[in-house]
């Protein structure tokens, strides 16, 4: 799915209207149909609801959906702020509609003390002010934001909660922006949804089609997606019915430390789940029998050295190369971290320590392959690349940095971004806060360098990789819960994921 800008989405609502031949009262009227029907199969019928409209187009849609509402049996109450704004054509048409249904109070008030409060049950419809802001909310409208941030149990924005800018909140202090339950967004999501930052405000959000044109749509580009599962089932590709082990490439996952074998037991595994022909794992000598014991499938590579990686192995024979994760940080690992990215010229996995080994010696960056996929949390992106003041500067530098080294920055977290040399950025669809757990970043690595040794194409092997990873964590929370849940949950629901994405191709 695309995923637009403020400005864009704007301009598809024109063309829809001037293409369709469709007012845009008409095209707020579809809207306000889409948001009722989530908002009646989502809460008891006798759900009063509390109506804040704005003075805009927001509130045209607010007025909409109460009169949408009324019609289907709910009680409603409306209540238009006087902030001294002009009154939006499309609101002006909703307001004299809505003026003819007498059993539907309409309030006007113009002082705090004089606005209502959601009795018990209540839920609060958030339709003040849309996703046109440039300036954070002030004087009586800061005013009713709180009121509603005070006395709401439930809120529920309508396309964007009040007072959020729709992708840059660096300049917006958070103090007067609704912190909204769920938030109902139409067509798209909006980029701010996507950082950790806005959850706040935002709550859950979801999709309300409007019937936005499909061909403005198509046409119009941007570097921004949100990997929606029909698009992932696409990249999966059918194993052939005259295929052997080598077709599937051979990984080769060079992980662990003495007391840290843990992750280069979960990253060996994942690659092999992860359908890889062939993985071998290069361990420090001292740890051939963990590995063998907890999975019997993997070949081993012993390294000189008793306690961590000290020696590239031979590499021509493998696919594809993953390091880092529980390998540590040894003088003697570094040098033969340097090694490794002098003699291995295809792209590679870099997760854990490579990551922090990149940090400490930022020179080594220009010698990390082109395509490689870096995967970095958040602290880790800190130390490899500084500082930001906000999420979206953050996006920004990352796509920046993507684009200067031609490397694949996976941006792990929720809504997962995946950042592309071409500066495109893909943002996950699946996971849950249960894979918040150690061993789940290792579980990532093995699966993209498994996709990466079956020759499946950089940015493929990222996006499919990370997606699969949230649903197999997804799969595993439905069985263990998300309190629960480990990192050899989601191993082991690797196969189910698959599955799933097979079946409904």
């Amino acid at each position: 799915m695309k995923v637009f800008t403020v400005q864009q989405i704007r301009e598809l609502d024109a063309f829809t209207i001037a293409h369709e031949s469709i007012a845009s009262v008409e095209l707020m009227e579809r809207a306000a149909a889409g948001c009722t029907l989530w908002l009646t199969s989502h809460f008891p019928p006798e759900t009063s609801f509390l109506i804040f409209s704005g003075a805009g187009n927001n509130g045209g849609d607010g007025l909409a959906i109460a009169r949408q509402l009324f019609y289907r049996g709910c009680r409603v109450t409306v209540c238009i702020p006087e902030m001294g704004l002009r009154h939006s054509d499309d609101f002006e048409a909703n307001f004299e509609r809505l003026k003819k249904i007498p059993r539907i109070e309409i309030l006007q008030p113009s002082r705090a003390e004089d606005l209502p409060v959601p009795g018990n049950g209540t839920v609060v419809i958030d339709a003040l002010f849309g996703s046109g802001l440039s300036r954070p909310l002030s004087g009586f409208a800061a005013l009713v934001v709180d009121h509603i941030n005070r006395h709401s149990t439930c809120t529920v924005a309508i396309d964007i909660p009040s007072g959020l800018f729709g992708e840059d909140n660096g300049n917006n202090p958070g103090e007067a922006i609704i912190r909204a339950c769920h938030t109902l967004s139409f067509q798209f999501p909006k980029l701010a949804f996507f950082f950790a930052e806005n959850y706040e405000f935002t709550g859950k959000w979801h999709i309300i089609p409007i019937g936005l044109h499909e061909d403005a749509i198509r046409n119009t580009d941007t570097p921004y997606f949100f990997l929606a599962q029909a698009d992932v089932r696409a990249w999966v590709r059918p194993r052939g019915t005259f295929s052997h082990k080598g077709t599937y490439g051979h990984a080769l996952i060079i992980a662990g430390s003495h007391g840290m074998m843990g992750a280069a037991v979960l990253a060996a595994r994942s690659a092999a789940r992860a359908g890889a022909g062939l993985v071998t794992s290069h361990l420090p000598a001292s740890s051939e029998m963990i590995m063998q014991v907890s999975a019997p499938e993997v070949i081993i590579s012993i390294d000189p050295s008793k306690e961590v990686f000290s020696r590239v192995p031979e590499i021509g024979k493998y696919t594809a190369v993953a390091i880092g994760p529980g390998l540590g940080t040894r003088k003697e690992t570094k040098e033969a971290f340097v090694s490794l990215l002098s003699a291995w010229r295809r792209p590679m996995v870099l997760d854990a320590d490579a990551l922090n080994m990149l940090a400490a010696d930022a020179s080594l960056l220009e010698l990390v392959p082109e395509n490689s996929i870096l995967t970095p949390h958040p602290k880790e992106f800190v130390r490899l690349f500084g500082l930001w003041e906000n999420p979206w500067e953050r996006l920004q530098k990352a796509r920046e940095i993507a684009s200067r080294y031609r490397i694949i920055l996976v941006m792990k977290g929720a809504y997962t971004a995946i950042v592309c040399p071409d500066q495109t950025v893909w943002f996950n669809s699946t996971g849950n806060p249960g894979m918040a757990t150690g061993g789940s970043g290792d579980v990532l690595t093995g699966i993209i360098a498994g996709l990466l040794a079956q020759e499946y194409p950089p940015p493929d092997a990222a996006r499919l990789g990370v997606f699969v990873h949230g649903l197999a964590g997804d799969l595993a929370a439905r069985k263990t819960g998300q309190h629960a849940l480990l990192a050899g949950d989601i191993v082991n629901h690797l196969g189910e994921a698959f599955l799933l994405l097979e079946k409904e191709k």
